[in-house]
């Protein structure tokens, strides 16, 4: 008998939380024989590898019969690829996503199978976010994971839907944008996304070091991607930051005036662009400073983060606009 549910997980070197993700699918209500699991190891690690077989092995043992897969990668091509890779080779009708780092609750399966009883095609969950006991610069991170509408994390597709609008756009080479990608295919499809609130997976967010924001940055070059390929959606949907963005474009342009003052010997143009970007760097420094009891360290953590930011943001914009050859800024 084949399943209701494939459950597709991409993983990429992370074998000790890929275990949690696997033990918590392990307690599903659902019964074992609904579903299957199917692990795409982007990294086409051994340790992940034995992992999974020493999961698969346990489950054995305890007298369960859920069907665990593993599917290497030959190439790391993110996690849209490894989705596509998963979801193809599933045997269930209904293709359940999530990721290595999440944690399922014990419900999802049932309470998503209830929706698609009543004709759901296309499903998304709640994402349940944890925070670290410590302060991290990915503090913010949470309100824009609860207010996302769509996320890969946790959502529910028929595998024929799925079929239909041609899976993840695999050009998203890295963990940003797919989803919203892919439920843009379904919107102009006029395939529904219904919401399960029951259907609950808990993220919990990891301490990072104080640069994670730094690194973020990178991701701006794939809104331009999304902008390309889904223009009004995009401008619908997607969350602009007009005032934000204009911050970091009048930085960098400031500081660039400031140079050039001070290259061609023009003290008023230098004083000028180093002070409205002095200006706009104390308020970025105030917008980074974490909310508990401030110490050194954090303050130059704020400060280098404030500082780089800008320069970092515009630089992956404009990358990102001639890479796709859009005008997007």
């Amino acid at each position: 008998m084949l399943p209701e549910f494939s459950v597709v997980i991409p993983t990429y070197k992370q074998p000790a939380l890929l275990l949690k993700c696997l033990d918590a699918l392990s307690r599903q209500r659902l019964s074992c024989d609904q579903f299957e699991i199917i692990v795409v190891d982007e990294g086409n690690s051994p340790e992940t590898e034995t992992a999974v077989s020493l999961f698969a092995k346990q489950i054995a043992r305890d007298g369960g019969t859920i069907e665990v897969r593993y599917l290497s990668q030959t190439e790391r091509r993110g996690p849209a690829a490894a989705r596509n890779r998963g979801w193809r080779a599933a045997a269930g009708r209904i293709i359940a996503f999530t990721d290595d780092d999440c944690l399922p609750e014990p419900e999802w399966l049932s309470s998503a199978l209830t929706c698609f009883q009543r004709g759901a095609q296309v499903m998304s969950g709640q994402m349940r976010v944890l925070l670290p006991n410590q302060p991290t610069p990915l503090d913010r991170t949470a309100t824009f994971l609860k207010r996302a509408e769509f996320m890969a994390a946790n959502c529910f597709c028929r595998k024929s839907t799925l079929e239909r609008v041609g899976g993840f756009e695999e050009a998203f080479d890295t963990a940003w944008r797919e989803d919203s990608d892919l439920q843009f295919k379904f919107l102009q499809a006029g395939i529904p996304i219904l919401k399960c609130p029951e259907a609950v997976v808990v993220y919990p967010i990891r301490p990072c070091p104080w640069y994670g924001l730094l690194q973020d940055e990178r991701k701006n070059c794939y809104d331009a991607l999304l902008y390309k390929r889904h223009p009004s959606l995009f401008r619908e949907r997607i969350p602009a930051y007009r005032r934000q963005v204009f911050r970091y474009y009048a930085s960098v342009v400031s500081m660039i005036i400031g140079l050039i003052g001070l290259l061609i010997g023009q003290g008023s143009i230098a004083t000028m662009g180093l002070s409205i970007w002095t200006v706009l760097s104390a308020y970025l420094v105030m917008h980074h400073l974490p909310n508990s009891p401030l110490n050194w360290l954090m303050l130059k953590h704020a400060i280098l983060t404030a500082v780089a930011t800008p320069f970092l943001s515009v630089y992956w914009r404009l990358y990102g606009a001639v890479k796709y050859k859009v005008l997007y800024w």
